[in-house]
């Protein structure tokens, strides 16, 4: 029987797994003294990120949310964004809780993992507010570059000093680049002014001999191309509403996967069990052939602990089933 790690590397290489399921069940998080750093409390009032973004963490929200107006901006103007913006350090932060959590560990049975939030495009709508950020790429996109120039030399640094400190398996990057609906920025402005960056984030992550899965639970399929050019090894978040087959084909099977199941399509209520165990089978049955796809909720769980539940048991049945009935 093969550990969750060797079973999640199986998938990966595209090799014979003892049952196909969601890779984050594979995978320990460090602490890492940025995200540490970056924590929001849970009591719903406005605490600044190490940026100086205000952010607000409702109870019984999901998660922390920015919370950027007009007269906490930090750059409310971008052709002066230098003299607003300040960088956080990188060097000297202290990781020995990221340190001990990766010698506890057991690597036989979990790949470890550092998740690095706000990437380009967050980043500068954290700092901004969303609609003045997507103004700006349209109308000063030498300045966002600019900007975006100075935020990418940050993350490379904090890449490699990462990889010097714990050394993860796996770089969990975030930056939603769109909605359920489309891409936010037109596919030759990200091209533009974000790709280059992220190709040269994505070569620090491999150069420090990492893996480098981008979390993305949004339409991404005009890009996604892209994704594959600049060496994206997994896009974790894949949502429904991309067309997961086409992306595979087009693709070549370059781009692992995770994702697939439509969670908020039944994380609701008055939604039957066997509604739920169909949604988890469908997602199996119609992405896991193609090879290199870990079946799972894009956002990580269903909210409501019941659906969640049902999703989690039929995954772990069908999941093992498919894998025994479809060997590689």
């Amino acid at each position: 029987m093969l550990t969750l790690r060797e079973n999640a590397m199986a998938i990966y290489n595209r090799e014979q797994p003892d049952f196909y399921g969601d890779l984050m069940d594979a995978v320990e998080l460090l602490p890492d003294p940025v995200r540490l750093m970056s924590l929001c409390p849970q009591d719903g009032l406005e605490h600044k990120d190490p940026w100086g973004t205000v952010f607000i963490f409702k109870p019984g929200s999901p998660g922390a949310h920015p919370h950027v107006t007009e007269e906490n901006a930090v750059i409310k103007d971008i052709e002066r964004w230098r003299e607003d913006l300040v960088v956080p350090p990188y060097a000297g932060l202290d990781w020995s809780l990221a340190k001990k959590k990766a010698a506890e560990m057991d690597r036989r049975e979990k790949l470890s993992c550092v998740m690095f939030g706000g990437g380009l495009f967050e980043r500068s709508h954290h700092l901004m507010g969303m609609v003045n950020a997507l103004c700006a790429y349209m109308e000063y996109p030498e300045e966002m570059a600019d900007m975006l120039r100075a935020i990418a030399d940050y993350k490379i640094g904090y890449i490699r000093e990462m990889g010097r400190e714990v050394h993860p398996d796996i770089i969990f990057y975030h930056d939603d680049w769109g909605s359920k609906q489309n891409v936010f920025l037109p596919p030759d402005v990200w091209r533009e002014i974000i790709k280059p960056l992220q190709q040269e984030i994505s070569d620090a992550i491999h150069e420090a001999g990492m893996i480098y899965m981008h979390h993305a639970d949004c339409i991404c399929q005009p890009i996604v191309t892209d994704m594959v050019e600049i060496g994206v090894d997994i896009w974790q978040g894949v949502i429904a509403q991309n067309d997961i087959v086409e992306i595979q084909r087009i693709t070549e099977g370059k781009l692992a996967m995770v994702g697939g199941i439509d969670g908020p399509k039944i994380d609701i209520e008055n939604i039957t069990e066997e509604e739920i165990r169909a949604e988890v089978r469908r997602a199996v049955d119609t992405y896991c052939p193609a090879g290199r796809f870990f079946p799972s909720i894009p956002n990580g769980i269903c909210f409501r602990q019941w659906n969640d539940s049902i999703v989690k048991d039929e995954l772990k049945k069908y999941g093992r089933e498919f894998a025994l009935k479809h060997p590689i």
